[in-house]
């Protein structure tokens, strides 16, 4: 069973993505509201870090009410580390409507695997592909360093022609009053649209004996998101609709010039409370991703390919846990995912107020889940639903100082993985 917490090319992205897209500033039942801090030291081993330790700090509510800044470092007793900082719903000055999501990660790993061609036991195999022996990768050292603004115009429609920033009224970290989004399906009646621009730049390097591999890419992803949810943090009801274009030109240090559409939707059921529950909610959720440039040579050799981390890929921390990180790419994917959360009304850290000091843990939710996906060649609706994936697994999550922390454990064909990340998944 191997213990991820951020697969070399993953979690920069995974952290800023999953910090929910609603506008949105947070009371306690009585309406009285003040900034939230978490600062918390944490240790882990796994397989890229050794044993580890590192820091996290994080503040919802400032600068801004509905802002969020999270900063976090780690260091591992095998030479790897990273360190990241994160803002969300910063709004801008010139524009009631406009706001930004910063995020700024350099990271070196060492002996960090990557499911990439130059394993020479597999020459004539495309590592990756959905047919790919779990075997071929490369294991080296590199630096993975990102830069991302996420720029998000609120269209006003819905929700949003009156209603900029919410005011959420939270007891113990769950809603208590009448909320937006909700089952009406129809973006000019109900949520939240908003139309994203994110210019990005990244840089990726991993290096062994007999190979070294730099990948620089640069350019900017479009996207609609309609958010249709009832409490972004924890949905128990209605749904979201994602519809992405992602273009690298190829300028500048650019190793090359390629394209990704995407789409994804997310739904949710609530079940009400329960004798030992406080929510129960079933989650789904469907995305697929497609690469119209990707232009396959007679030698094997591919040109105009996004890298592993843009394209269609699955495994890691946000699709198909139960597989090491990027394990499947290929030109085109379909992923589906059902959870059961369950919120109990035990919370078994109010034994501990001195503790509860810190870390401010409201709730704890249980959900089991299972996901199902394919990679392949092409997109074609009958070779990718064959030989499908599969993981099923059960993760824990807890709502504190305004965060919600999860740790997934899942178990696939090829055996295993413990997930520790930011955020619930699904909507990233």
């Amino acid at each position: 069973m191997k213990t991820v917490t951020a697969g070399m090319m993953g979690l920069a992205i995974a952290l800023t993505s999953g910090l929910g897209h609603a506008q949105s500033i947070f009371t306690d039942e009585n309406g009285k509201t003040a900034p939230q801090t978490l600062s918390l030291p944490y240790a882990f081993y796994n397989e890229n870090f050794g044993v580890a330790v590192g820091w996290v700090y994080g503040i919802t509510g400032n600068p801004q009410p509905q802002s969020s800044i999270i900063t976090t470092a780690i260091a591992g007793s095998e030479g790897s580390g990273m360190a990241t900082i994160i803002g969300r719903d910063l709004q801008l000055n010139w524009s009631d409507r406009l706001f930004l999501d910063p995020i700024i990660s350099i990271g070196y790993f060492s002996d960090a695997d990557a499911y990439i061609d130059g394993n020479p036991r597999f020459a004539g195999e495309r590592a990756g592909s959905n047919d790919s022996d779990e075997d071929n990768f490369i294991t080296g050292d590199g630096w993975d360093n990102l830069l991302r603004l996420r720029l998000k115009y609120l269209l006003p429609i819905g929700d949003g022609e009156d209603d900029i920033i919410g005011t959420y009224r939270l007891r113990d970290g769950l809603p208590i009053h009448e909320f937006s989004g909700g089952n009406v399906y129809n973006p000019f009646a109900s949520g939240k649209s908003y139309v994203e621009v994110k210019p990005f730049y990244r840089w990726q390097q991993i290096k062994d004996d007999n190979i070294k591999e730099d990948i620089q890419t640069n350019g900017v992803d479009l996207a609609f998101f309609w958010d249709n949810r009832d409490f972004f943090q924890n949905p128990s009801e209605g749904h979201s609709v994602r519809l992405q274009l992602s273009r690298d030109f190829g300028w500048l240090d650019s190793d090359d010039s390629w394209t990704v559409v995407e789409g994804e939707i997310d739904k949710y059921v609530s079940f009400g409370k329960s004798d030992w529950f406080r929510q129960r909610v079933l989650a789904f959720n469907m995305w697929t991703s497609y690469s119209p440039t990707w232009d396959e040579n007679d030698n094997g050799e591919i040109d105009h390919r996004p890298p592993a981390y843009a394209g269609a890929t699955l495994g890691g921390l946000w699709r198909m846990r139960g597989y090491p990180s990027q394990r499947f790419n290929d030109k085109a994917a379909v992923y589906y995912a059902a959870e059961a959360r369950f919120i109990p009304h035990w919370n078994p850290f109010d034994r501990w107020p001195e503790l509860q000091k810190h870390i401010g843990v409201e709730w704890l939710q249980i959900a089991p889940f299972v996901e199902v996906g394919r990679v392949a060649s092409e997109w074609d609706i009958g070779d990718l639903h064959e030989d499908m994936k599969w993981d099923v697994g059960v993760g824990l999550r807890a709502h504190a100082k305004g965060l919600v922390v999860r740790v997934d454990t899942a178990v696939s064909e090829e055996g295993g993985s413990v997930q520790m990340m930011v955020s619930q998944p699904f909507q990233f």
